[in-house]
């Protein structure tokens, strides 16, 4: 049975998403993989990297949080300061 080229699925952005190229070898050239070992080892370090991308997201919004926090102390501790 020929694919149906009209009909998008959501498995096939993700897998696009995920990575164009592997997306593209393997549905519009149907290219076989010749080391599914290797295929394995490649998701599994796009997972751990997506990791810690997500990781260095959630850091880098507690430190602008924690920024903030700083400055609204300092700008309340100069109002003390400053208060007649």
């Amino acid at each position: 049975m020929a694919k149906d080229r009209a009909l998008v699925r959501a498995s096939d952005i993700g897998a696009w998403t995920f990575c164009g190229r592997a997306w593209y070898l393997a549905q519009v050239r149907a290219v076989v993989h010749a080391s599914p070992e290797q295929l394995t080892r490649g998701s599994a370090a796009h997972v751990a990297h997506g990791e810690r991308v997500r990781r260095a997201a959630q850091t880098t919004r507690v430190g602008r949080l924690l920024l903030a926090a700083a400055a609204l102390l300092a700008l309340t501790a100069l109002a003390v300061a400053l208060w007649p």
